[in-house]
C-alpha cells in the first residue's frame, strides 16, 4: 500500500515539473518568436532557476515570477552601480552617468512594483504603461556613456538583461487570456 502511495507522489511530482516545463518553454518560445529583443535561452534560463517558475500552471504564474524577478534585478544593478561610485578615481563624467543611472533604476524598480500591483488586480493597461516605462532606465543608461567618445558603460551586460527581462514580461502580458 504505501509503495503505491509513494509511486502516486512521485508520479504526480513529475507531471507537475513536466507542466511547468512545458509552460515555460512554450511561453518562452512565443515570446521570441513575437519580440526580436527576446532571446529563447535567456527566456527559459531566466525561470528554469526559480522554484517559483517550477510550479506555474500558466503564464500569468510567470509574469508574476519575472516581476518579482526585475525587482531583485533592478536592486542588484542599483548594488553594482553603487560599488562602482566608491571608486575614488572615477572621472566625473563617468560618476555623473552613473548616478544618473543609479536614480533611472531607483525610478524602474518603482515602475516594476507598480506595474506589478497593476497586473495583480488585472489593469493590464496601467501594467503595461509601468513596465513599459522601466524599460527606459537601460536604454537612457546605456546611451548616456555613449554621448561622449571614448566612454564605455561598465553595465553593458546588466542593461542588456534587465531590458530583455522586462521585454519577457511585457510578452508574457500579452500572452495572459483576459
Amino acid at each position: 500500500m504505501k509503495k503505491s502511495h509513494l509511486f502516486s507522489l512521485v508520479f504526480f511530482y513529475l507531471l507537475l515539473v513536466s507542466v511547468s516545463s512545458d509552460v515555460i518553454h512554450d511561453s518562452c518560445d512565443k515570446a521570441a518568436k513575437g519580440d526580436p529583443n527576446i532571446k529563447f535561452d535567456f527566456c527559459v534560463s531566466s525561470f528554469e532557476g526559480n522554484p517559483k517558475a517550477k510550479t506555474a500552471t500558466g503564464v500569468a504564474d510567470l509574469v508574476k515570477v519575472a516581476i518579482e524577478t526585475a525587482m531583485a534585478n533592478a536592486t542588484s544593478i542599483g548594488s553594482i552601480i553603487s560599488k562602482l561610485l566608491d571608486n575614488k578615481t572615477l572621472d566625473t563624467y563617468a560618476r555623473h552617468c552613473l548616478e544618473d543611472c543609479s536614480e533611472l533604476y531607483s525610478g524602474a524598480g518603482s515602475s516594476i512594483q507598480s506595474g506589478g500591483k497593476a497586473f495583480e488586480g488585472k489593469d493590464y493597461g496601467t501594467a503595461n504603461a509601468e513596465i513599459s516605462s522601466a524599460m527606459d532606465a537601460p536604454d537612457t543608461c546605456e546611451e548616456q556613456f555613449k554621448e561622449k567618445k571614448g566612454y564605455v558603460s561598465p553595465l553593458t551586460k546588466e542593461n542588456n538583461n534587465f531590458f530583455q527581462l522586462l521585454a519577457i514580461i511585457l510578452s508574457f502580458m500579452n500572452l495572459v487570456p483576459k
